[in-house]
């Protein structure tokens, strides 16, 4: 039994621990990437449709200079910065540099856009929403789109993780107050003489309590052994190096996850230890 409580505080932990590193991994990208979105407020041309475009017409330069205004004025927006169809081009031309289709457009055939920064970039609803009914604006984009959804499920997944173990937690804490019932039971008339010669409640507790935390040690190791080996073989070693353009969690990150864990598994070693005691030490 001491061997299973060992194996199930080990994978317990180790989820716990995954579980929190995700959470790190979630906010630190999702922190990098927001601060880098922009929302593209693409203006109307002769040739473009839909939006709030009038066919066969640009916007006017009162339409645009009434659509920068109103942007700039919104309590969301920390910059708006234009851009004409010119550097739309140049832009485009940099792009494809090396692709055919660098020769299919001029510069008339841009849009010229506003890049549209937010104070609080998970509060763009508003302002996009604001500029789609602005006269003279075809389309808003924003990586909004592409972000949410992607961090909704490794929202998912982290909450999966901690759930799954928070069971195996709780598992392994009805082991431990198992385990040590039934070595009180077992010592029970050991425990009445030590009680009738007047031994403290600790003296009689200081066995099982031991017996239950070197068992929560070894779990702690062992999880802390995995989540070192996890981290340097899925972060160090694979996604930090081909996946650039994001954030890792460093080595303080996984300090901070190994501390968490060692909390809770010697919480969870000394607390089923003294409830599952009580009886035994009232004799």
């Amino acid at each position: 039994m001491t061997i299973a409580v060992i194996v199930t505080m080990g994978v317990s932990l180790s989820l716990l621990g995954a579980g929190l590193l995700t959470a790190m991994q979630v906010d630190l990208a999702k922190s990098s990437l927001y601060d880098k979105v922009e929302i593209s407020v693409f203006l109307c041309t002769e040739k473009t449709q839909g939006g709030r475009c009038e066919p066969g017409k640009g916007t006017t330069d009162a339409q645009r200079e009434q659509i920068q205004q109103t942007l700039e004025a919104n309590p969301e927006v920390s910059e708006v910065v234009y851009e004409s169809k010119e550097a739309a081009f140049e832009e485009f031309q940099r792009v494809f540099a090396d692709s055919p289709v660098v020769n299919s457009r001029t510069a008339e055939d841009m849009q010229d856009s506003f890049a549209v920064s937010l104070v609080n970039p998970e509060n763009y609803e508003g302002v996009v929403s604001e500029a789609k009914g602005l006269q003279g604006v075809q389309n808003v984009q924003d990586l909004h789109t592409v972000l949410d959804p992607m961090f909704k499920w490794l929202g998912a997944a982290q909450w999966a993780t901690i759930t799954m173990s928070a069971l195996l937690l709780l598992a392994g804490a009805l082991q431990i107050a198992n385990t040590i019932r039934m070595a009180a039971f077992t010592r029970r008339r050991e425990i009445g003489i030590m009680r009738l010669v007047g031994a403290s409640n600790i003296y009689i507790l200081l066995p099982f309590l031991l017996e239950s935390l070197v068992a929560g040690l070894i779990g702690i190791v062992i999880a802390s052994g995995a989540l070192t080996a996890g981290y340097w073989f899925v972060v160090e070693q694979g996604a930090r190096t081909s996946i650039t353009a994001l954030p890792w969690i460093g080595w303080e990150h996984l300090a901070t996850a190994i501390v968490a864990i060692a909390a809770v598994g010697i919480a969870l070693a000394v607390i089923p230890t003294l409830l599952a005691t009580r009886k035994y030490l009232r004799i």
